[in-house]
């Protein structure tokens, strides 16, 4: 079986409904050979981490389409790609609510990374972690997440390539003093 990232589109769910609609898929693909992981709801999609068998990906879709439509579908295999790719590929997803994949992407950067650079991108990959919990409803564990990522940070240059770090660990401080998860861009 492959591993696949689907995302359906949201136009009515909320983190909270996380767990009922991995109970929802996992019923609709029951008489096929497919394992639903995980559902994130962000505001935009519902993101299913998957396994299927290449050949039966598109009547996994059909039988999970009564949840949303497809928006997309994108293979989960070990990639090899160029640092810059890497954190362009990451800032595209974080911004667009698909924190699994930017910590996916930033992983391969931190990867390639030595010294303080390695903290700083080790930072944003737990900021990423932190709303991909979110995404499940467990807030609880979000918010745990952001003294990891604030511990990563720590005193880092202001700006590492486009992202503003001060910025980030701005938005963390807020955060953590209000007890909420507030998605932002960077």
């Amino acid at each position: 079986m492959a591993r696949y990232m689907l995302h359906l589109q949201n136009e009515r769910y909320k983190p909270n409904d996380s767990r009922n609609l991995v109970y929802k898929a996992r019923d609709l693909c029951s008489r096929m050979k497919a394992s639903v992981r995980v559902a994130r709801v962000a505001t935009k999609f519902v993101e299913f981490d998957v396994e299927v068998d290449k050949e039966d990906l598109d009547m996994l879709i059909e039988k999970l389409s009564p949840i949303g439509k497809l928006a997309d579908a994108r293979h989960i295999a070990e990639e090899n790609i160029e640092k810059e790719k890497g954190i362009q590929d990451g800032i595209f997803y974080f911004n667009n609510e698909r924190f699994w994949e930017c910590h996916e992407a930033f992983e391969g950067v931190w990867k390639e990374c030595y010294g303080r650079e390695k903290e700083v991108v080790q930072g944003i990959i737990l900021l990423a972690v932190a709303f991909a919990h979110a995404q499940k409803n467990d807030y609880l564990i979000g918010l745990g997440m952001l003294e990891r990522a604030m511990e990563k940070l720590g005193t880092s240059p202001s700006v590492y390539h486009n992202i503003d770090v001060d910025r980030i660990r701005n938005k963390i401080s807020s955060m953590q003093e209000s007890k909420t998860l507030t998605r932002f861009e960077i």
